[in-house]
């Protein structure tokens, strides 16, 4: 369905879109959220709304991981995350990037960010794991969704792999770096595939897929619906993140990605001394330089709080090592200290101006304009649209540098290793003609110019196997155009392990076999090799598999990077990175080289495997595979439980049912599919999708684990379109207040968009920032604040908005009188006015001196005097830090009421002298002053 469409699907006779200043809450019979709003702003923030309310200890999580402050309710075991984070410069990043947004993209995600705020309390007190944390949720800032996307994608590119290349080369050769060429601790599996109509029922494309991620509770995607008078999508959505990034339906046009497995974070070796001033310094190509160092800290549920010291050099965070009195050189690897190289932190940029563009996307055409602004992570891409057009291309940031930096970690001070300019060029191709078919599979294809190591090429290959043939044509030659979106699911199920067949020669010329090592070698070599749920075959498979990894991590040709007593791996790095340097893992993923490589000789691996096969022989156990292949699902509650036992799961990390095992470890899995998606061009309404529980992320709702049984049994549920067929829920509303439609102005629309006069961070309290009143704009805000009780002093109780605004237009023509929105971390706390006082009437009652500049202060009324402690003392601290950046500014004068007995208290307590009373028109006031010799300022 397009976006013209959607006024034929009114629920129950209402208007197709929802209403200009709020929006509407539909659900399907799953609790799959359809959001409809006037305006995209509006739509943002019930997104955002939406979010808090369905997923808020999700949320809650991510923002704790942004922060790194996951430790201070999760206890030491997070510690390591939180180091990283801090050091990484994560949240500093985000805010980098939410600055450098354009106005209407920064208002865009600033109305997700109300709406998830307006949510949070009452999502919070649906979820128990707040309870069981004894955490209350804390408030988003505008730069929280960059932070949220960064610090989901931070470790995509994998680049703890060249940490492992620098131990597999230095203790096995230079010319061993990528032996074991895998993508990390938990091989991708991520999967997608178009056809053309020609090869489609309908006579439409089709995109379909799953991507393979870590199996999360609550799942890391959430379906949606978003819809406005500009786009109507259905889609997967990253919760606290808006928009519809990854995978999406417009109605006209559709788009899947998966990881393009690109390079393009770097590590660099540096060279770092303390000062004796207490400074850092680090060797560049000029020689020594003073470099950005500061300490935070982390605080540790159950625990004493911990110290990080954050340093950056030119070329990024130190993000492993600590500052040396004697730096030891490049040639003492056992104290490494290595910074990270990453594009956002570089460019300021994190691409998010692509996410409300994407919404937009009629064609294709706008679809590939859109993706050519994408940053991270890097991904291969597939669209169609409904006139047949396709596109197959790569999107994203890849830095333009020296080879050697994709392979290993480079030394800091050597100029040849630095970025160059721009980026490197996004591969694109066309959809082959001939077979009709593109397919994305992590494999060394359309992205290998720009990256190093890639999935194994089985999935790709055996996905172009399986579109080749009509489903249920025996293997017949391709005739016609058979496959429609329900056929889809035949393929994401598929379960053969060709990667098994290398393994499974050695084990066919194993020689000097007994009688039961025989039997089991008969019955692999008569096995289909696919991994299904009810196969004791695959199970023997497996078992084989991992005692062949554990008798080649002690062979001795590998025992330079298995041995136990290897202090430079397990010490000098981080705990966070070493599943990347853990050996039997990377044997288990990498085994298939390791049996055809002459590392070993041949008679060495046939003699490995006929030991093996004699020893799961020997055990005689059997059990079928989805008795040990078993979700393992990942909570951020330690101790927490799933609510349901799974049934046994087919697949394994090289089959199209990426369900990935970690060979020689175990045959749980924590990877697999995070979703599945079937995108149908002839109708919408018959695309596909499931993710692995539910829509709800609240514990014991309807709709927590629905979807649970439906994905693990490889179908999917419908995609619901007709707006009659869905139910408006109490969540719809028409009066919250959303930020207004952003236009060639938005910065003077949107307070938090607008340049500050002064900025000053509040420790404890945040940031506050001082933005001009816009009168338009901002009257119906100080309309609210000044016309409550508690601002019975300031004399407006009975003005009406335009009056208001009269005032403000009024202020705003005078050179001598000023007012100000403060902002704290962007949302407006307090109105702020400044005034000369031999230009105002109070100059007339009182001695005035050279020097004085008058104040006024109202303090927000959806804070409220005393909801925070120390609030207004601290935007105080604020104002006053303005008023004396000015050295013309000698005194400060106040003259509140002389009955506002709270507000003279509160003057004297940060420093002010009392003063006389004086009369005024509308008030007797009593006068006040700060100087700043009383600050201790010269």
């Amino acid at each position: 369905m397009t976006t013209a469409d959607i006024d034929s699907e009114r629920p129950n006779g209402r208007s197709g879109h929802g209403p200009a200043g709020g929006f509407e809450v539909f659900r399907d019979d799953r609790g799959i959220p359809h959001l409809r709003a006037g305006s995209a702003l509006a739509l943002a923030r019930a997104q955002g709304h939406n979010a808090a309310l369905d997923r808020a200890w999700q949320l809650e999580t991510e923002r704790h991981r942004v922060l790194g402050t996951t430790a201070a309710y999760l206890g030491a075991e997070a510690l390591d995350w939180d180091r990283f984070a801090r050091r990484a410069r994560l949240a500093d990043t985000a805010r980098r990037c939410y600055e450098r947004l354009a106005p209407e993209t920064a208002a865009w995600v600033g109305a997700y960010v109300d709406g998830v705020n307006a949510g949070l309390a009452e999502g919070a007190a649906r979820a128990p794991e707040f309870a069981a944390a004894g955490l209350a949720p804390g408030r988003w800032e505008r730069w929280t969704p960059l932070g949220v996307w960064l610090s989901t994608h931070i470790l995509f590119a994998g680049f703890p792999t060249k940490l492992w290349r620098e131990e597999v080369a230095r203790r096995l050769g230079d010319d061993r770096a990528t032996l074991f060429a895998t993508d990390g601790p938990g091989t991708s599996g991520s999967n997608g595939w178009l056809l053309t109509g020609a090869r489609t029922t309908t006579g439409a494309p089709v995109i379909a897929g799953d991507p393979h991620r870590f199996i999360e509770d609550p799942g890391v995607y959430q379906q949606i619906r978003l819809a406005c008078p500009e786009f109507d999508v259905v889609g997967l959505a990253v919760p606290g993140v808006p928009g519809i990034a990854h995978f999406g339906h417009a109605g006209g046009v559709a788009w899947a990605i998966t990881n393009a497995m690109a390079d393009y974070q770097d590590l660099y070796r540096e060279q770092l001394r303390r000062t004796a001033d207490g400074g850092v310094e680090a060797l560049g190509p000029d020689g020594w330089y003073a470099v950005h160092a500061h300490t935070e800290t982390v605080e540790v549920a159950g625990g004493e709080p911990e110290t990080v010291e954050v340093v950056e050099t030119d070329r990024g965070p130190v993000i492993i090592g600590d500052v040396h009195d004697d730096p030891p050189g490049d040639e003492a690897p056992d104290a490494p200290v290595i910074s990270l190289r990453y594009p956002p932190r570089v460019t300021g940029d994190l691409g998010f101006h692509v996410l409300p563009a994407l919404l937009r996307a009629r064609t294709v055409a706008d679809l590939d304009t859109a993706l050519d602004g994408w940053v991270e992570p890097v991904n291969v891409v597939l669209a169609a649209d409904t006139t047949g057009a396709t596109l197959h291309r790569v999107a994203g940031h890849v830095p333009v540098r020296p080879h050697e930096n994709r392979l290993r970690v480079v030394p800091a001070h050597d100029p040849a290793y630095a970025w160059r300019e721009g980026a490197e060029p996004t591969p694109r191709t066309e959809v082959a003609e001939a077979t009709g078919t593109a397919v994305m599979a992590n494999e060394r294809g359309l992205a290998a110019p720009l990256g190093i190591e890639f999935a194994p090429p089985h999935r790709a290959r055996r996905i172009q196997e399986l579109l080749g043939t009509p489903p249920g044509a025996g293997g017949r030659a391709l005739t016609g155009p058979p496959w429609s979106s329900a056929d889809m699911a035949a393929v994401h199920t598929d379960t053969r392990l060709a990667s098994s067949r290398q393994l499974l020669s050695l084990l066919a010329w194993a020689p000097d076999l007994g009688p039961d090592a025989e039997r089991l070698r008969d019955r692999l070599l008569l096995w289909d090799r696919h991994m299904d749920a009810d196969s004791a075959d695959a199970t023997l498979y497996s078992r084989l598999r991992a005692d062949v990894v554990h008798r080649l991590a002690a062979h001795p040709a590998l025992r330079p990077v298995t041995g136990d007593a290897d202090p430079w791996r397990s010490a000098a790095y981080p705990p966070l990175f070493r599943p990347w340097l853990a050996a039997v893992p990377r044997i288990g993923y990498a085994l298939e080289t390791l049996l055809t490589v002459g590392l070993l000789p041949y008679e060495d691996r046939l003699a490995i495997v006929a030991a093996s096969a004699e020893a799961v022989a020997a055990t005689q156990a059997e059990s079928p595979w989805g008795q040990v292949h078993r979700v393992s699902p990942w909570q951020a509650l330690p101790g927490a439980t799933p609510e349901e036992v799974w049934p046994g799961l087919a697949g394994d990390h090289d089959c199209v049912l990426s369900t990935s095992s970690v060979p020689g470890i175990t045959d749980l899995f924590a990877r697999g599919p995070a979703a599945r998606y079937v995108w149908d061009l002839a109708r919408r309404e018959d695309s596909l999708w499931v993710v692995p529980f539910g829509a709800s992320g609240v514990p014991g709702s309807a709709h927590h684990r629905d979807q649970s049984e439906l994905w693990a049994s490889g179908r999917l549920a419908p995609v619901t379109t007709d707006w009659n067929l869905l139910h408006r829920t109490e969540e719809s509303t028409t009066t919250m207040t959303t930020t207004p439609e952003p236009t060639a102005s938005a910065a003077s629309v949107v307070p938090a968009l607008r340049p500050a006069v002064h900025e000053q961070k509040v420790e404890g309290f945040g940031v506050v920032r001082l933005v001009p009143v816009d009168p338009t704009a901002d009257a119906g805000l100080l309309h609210d604040w000044v016309t409550e009780e508690r601002a019975r002093f300031w004399g407006m109780a009975d003005h009406t908005r335009e009056q208001v605004q009269e005032i403000y237009e009024f202020v705003d023509s005078l050179p001598t009188h000023h007012a100000y929105l403060a902002l704290r971390d962007g949302v407006p706390a307090a109105l702020f006015q400044t005034y000369e006082p031999d230009a105002d009437p109070v100059g007339e009652c009182y001695d005035f001196q050279p020097g004085d500049f008058g104040i006024h202060l109202l303090i927000a009324p959806a804070e409220g005097e005393g909801a925070v402690k120390g609030y207004t003392d601290a935007l105080l601290t604020a104002f006053i830090g303005y008023v004396f950046r000015d050295p013309a500014h000698l005194r400060v004068v106040v003259e509140p009421d002389a009955r506002n007995e709270k507000a003279l208290a509160r003057m004297v307590r940060v420093g002010f002298e009392l003063g006389p009373e004086i009369e005024k028109p509308e008030k007797t006031a009593r006068l006040a002053f700060l100087t700043r010799a009383a600050l201790g300022l010269v």
